[in-house]
């Protein structure tokens, strides 16, 4: 019977999935996961339905509480908490009900996970290091030897640094000092989970689509060519917001203007701003749906400058999104919240190679953002591994 139930169920999973991909020919993706999500609960209900149990209202309620929050505020480090929380609710059902009554769709998601979950636990640490430092050595091939371009190396010496120290911490020091080393692995793990629980809300901050009714697009600014000229980078911004002003004039016969913020560095001719009008207008951008803050020299600033030239343009009130690349656009918005604006971030696309050590050094500048909390915890760890070290000394001695 349970097989019979089950058999059944996926076959009309896959009569709905065939019909997304025919029927729709754009954001085919979000079509599929609201399909999968709406089927999942359908399925759900109708075992619960049967077996009389309550279980599915576990992770539900951590899935809501988290849909609450990230709608009210989507620039939060606890929207990626409540997610989580959401996961492993959601995995401790699959085990539930795959044993209770016998799912094989729910043994099959559970098996999937198990798998990916033993392949990390396995070769996670020694594939992250080959990886990390293939992908240094394509981004140093590519990009300037500076120190924000050597984060993933610096992350693969550590790595192996913390695995050495694991392997021979017991052949080569006093079972005294045991504790002690073992302050740089709790602090590694609770980084881990610090840049799992950012990895978590950044990848599904990617996925906003903001409404075609915007009356302004903030650009925000990067480096320039010879202080002159817009970057590769930088020019990805611009065509991001390009697309979208060109779809929204297109869908409502309303264009937003577009806001270039950036300032003008030490080594640069002119601000930011204006070279990146100049690369709008080659673009066909008429001038004057084109406005700039010159003055910025953070995103932060970009921010609050951006703010208050929109608050002058329409003193009752506006729509406005932002643009950046991909990898930038949650710590942006975090930024735009603390300028007080309400804004979402449409991100674009970024060279593969340069995404890990791009993405490395957004964490770091959230967590630089936090550094009282994280200090306060690595200072615990740290007391902790210090009492334990001579209390273990005491005893043996």
């Amino acid at each position: 019977m349970q097989l019979q139930r089950d058999l059944l169920s996926l076959a009309l999973y896959l009569i709905g999935f065939i019909f997304i991909l025919v029927r729709f020919k754009k954001k085919k993706l979000k079509h599929v996961l609201i399909w999968t999500g709406i089927f999942l609960i359908l399925y759900f209900c109708f075992i619960e339905i049967r077996e009389k149990t309550f279980y599915l209202l576990i992770p539900l309620f951590f899935f809501f509480l988290f849909y609450y929050f990230y709608f009210k505020d989507k620039c939060r480090l606890r929207n990626g908490w409540l997610f989580n929380l959401f996961l492993l609710s959601f995995m401790g059902y699959l085990v539930i009900l795959t044993f209770s009554s016998r799912s094989l769709i729910s043994a099959g998601i559970l098996g999937v996970l198990i798998l990916l979950f033993l392949f990390s636990f396995l070769f996670g640490i020694y594939a992250a290091i080959i990886f990390l430092i293939g992908n240094s050595f394509i981004v140093l091939r590519h990009e300037s030897r500076r120190l924000p371009n050597l984060l993933t190396l610096i992350l693969a010496l550590a790595i192996i640094a913390l695995v050495i120290i694991q392997t021979y911490e017991a052949q080569l020091l006093p079972e005294w000092m045991l504790p002690l080393l073992s302050i740089p692995t709790l602090i590694s793990g609770y980084f881990f989970i610090v840049f799992w629980n950012f990895l978590s809300i950044s990848m599904i901050y990617q996925f906003n689509q903001p409404k075609e009714d915007q009356d302004f697009i903030i650009i925000l600014g990067a480096g320039l060519i010879d202080g002159r000229k817009v970057t590769p980078l930088l020019a990805q911004r611009i065509n991001r917001g390009i697309q979208f002003y060109q779809q929204q004039l297109k869908e409502t016969l309303s264009a937003p203007k577009l806001l270039m913020s950036g300032g003008q560095g030490p080594d640069e001719k002119v601000p930011e701003a204006v070279a990146m009008q100049e690369y709008a207008i080659e673009q066909g951008i008429p001038i004057e749906d084109i406005l700039l803050e010159a003055q910025s020299t953070n995103t932060l600033e970009n921010m609050k400058f951006s703010k208050e030239i929109m608050d002058r343009e329409r003193p009752s009130g506006y729509h406005a999104i932002f643009t950046s690349n991909n990898y930038h656009i949650f710590p942006a918005g975090m930024y735009a919240s603390q300028a007080g604006l309400k804004i979402d971030g449409i991100g674009s696309k970024t060279a593969r190679y340069y995404w890990p050590n791009a993405f490395l050094r957004e964490f770091i500048a959230v967590a630089l953002m936090h550094k009282r909390i994280h200090l306060f915890v690595c200072g615990g760890i740290v007391v902790l591994g210090s009492l334990l070290t001579a209390a273990s000394f005491i005893s043996l001695h």
